[in-house]
C-alpha cells in the first residue's frame, strides 16, 4: 500500500476527492512515520519535512515551491508542482486591471453613486506593447490572450528563444532592458531563484518609460524600494502587486497607502482543488508505475 497525508487549507476536499477516485493502493494516513507520499500546500509543509522519515514524493498543491527548495532543507525526494492550469487565471487579473484602469470604471461607479455623467478619455489596448517576463505555459497563455486585445506582445527568457508564435519577439534575460524600452505594460512571472532575486531595481526600472507594471510571479524579484521611486519618478505609471518579499505585507508597509500601488492578497492564481486533483491523480498513476513524474522540480535550478 501507498500511504499519503495531507497538508493542505483545503484538506477535507482533498480527502473528498481521494476517496471517491478510488487510486489503487492509496490509503490515507494522519502518520507522519508511514507517508510515503504528501500532498500538500508549501509554506504548511516546509518547516516539518523532517518529520516524514519515508517521504519519496511531495506532490505540491502550488506552482510555486521556493519554500521548499531553500538550501537548508531536504532535498532526498521527488518533487513535482502545478502547472497547466494557472494561466487563465493569471490572464484574467492582468487583463481585468489594464481594463479597469484605462476604461475608469472604478470612477465610473463612484460617478453613478453621485449622479454625475462625465465621460472620460480612455486607452486601448490595441496596439499596446506588452513585456512578459518568464514565458512558461503560464506566459504563453496571457500572450495568446493579449494578442487578442491587438497587444505586440514580447517575451522575455533565460535563452531569447520564443516559446510560442504568439510572442512576436524574444529577449533573453541578459538583454531585459532592451524589452522594457518598449513596454506599455510589464508582466513578471517569474520563479523565486537566486538569479531573479531583486531583478527589478533601479537599473532595470528606469528603462520604462511610463509602464503599467504587474508582479504576478514571486515577491522576491521587486526590489520593492527602488519599485516605489521607479513610480515616482515616472518610469512606471501603477504597479498592480499580487505578490511580496514578506507576506502577509506588514500593516505599516509603504505600499498600503501608495496612490500608485494597488495591493491583492496573494489571490491572482488560487489552487483549486478539483484541478490539482486532476494533476495529482495522472501523477500517482505513474508513481505506482514507477513512470517519470510529471512537473518534476529541479532542486539545483529552483524550477
Amino acid at each position: 500500500m501507498i500511504k499519503i497525508k495531507i497538508v493542505s487549507r483545503q484538506q477535507q476536499r482533498y480527502v473528498q476527492l481521494l476517496t471517491a477516485a478510488k487510486l489503487p493502493q492509496l490509503v490515507i494516513t494522519e502518520d507522519p512515520d508511514q507517508a510515503t507520499v504528501l500532498l500538500a500546500d508549501p509554506p504548511l509543509i516546509a518547516t516539518s519535512l523532517n518529520n516524514y522519515p519515508h517521504l519519496q514524493w511531495l506532490q505540491s498543491t502550488y506552482a510555486g515551491i521556493d519554500t521548499l527548495i531553500k538550501p537548508q532543507l531536504r532535498q532526498d525526494y521527488q518533487l513535482t508542482n502545478i502547472r497547466g492550469i494557472f494561466g487563465p487565471l493569471i490572464a484574467e487579473y492582468v487583463i481585468g486591471h489594464i481594463l479597469n484602469y484605462q476604461r475608469h470604471f472604478c470612477r465610473y461607479t463612484f460617478q453613478q453613486q453621485q449622479q454625475q455623467w462625465q465621460p472620460i478619455r480612455y486607452q486601448s489596448m490595441a496596439t499596446k506593447t506588452m513585456v512578459i517576463v518568464g514565458t512558461g505555459t503560464i506566459g504563453q497563455h496571457l500572450a495568446k490572450v493579449a494578442a487578442a486585445f491587438g497587444c505586440h506582445i514580447i517575451g522575455v527568457n533565460r535563452s531569447g528563444i520564443s516559446a510560442s508564435c504568439d510572442f512576436n519577439h524574444t529577449y533573453a534575460i541578459s538583454d531585459l532592458d532592451s524589452a522594457l524600452t518598449q513596454a506599455d505594460y510589464v508582466v513578471s512571472i517569474l520563479p523565486a531563484t537566486s538569479q531573479t532575486d531583486d531583478l527589478f531595481d533601479q537599473h532595470h526600472l528606469k528603462h520604462c518609460k511610463n509602464a503599467l507594471f504587474f508582479n504576478v510571479g514571486r515577491g522576491n524579484s521587486v526590489n520593492e524600494t527602488d519599485l516605489v521611486n521607479a513610480l515616482e519618478q515616472h518610469y512606471l505609471q501603477h504597479a498592480f502587486l499580487d505578490v511580496f518579499k514578506h507576506e502577509p505585507l506588514a500593516t505599516d508597509h509603504p505600499f498600503w497607502h501608495h496612490p500608485q500601488i494597488t495591493i491583492t492578497p496573494h489571490i491572482a492564481a488560487e489552487s483549486f482543488p478539483e484541478q490539482v486533483f486532476t494533476v495529482f491523480k495522472d501523477n500517482y498513476l505513474r508513481f505506482t508505475q514507477q513512470r517519470e513524474l510529471m512537473y518534476a522540480i529541479d532542486f539545483k535550478r529552483g524550477y
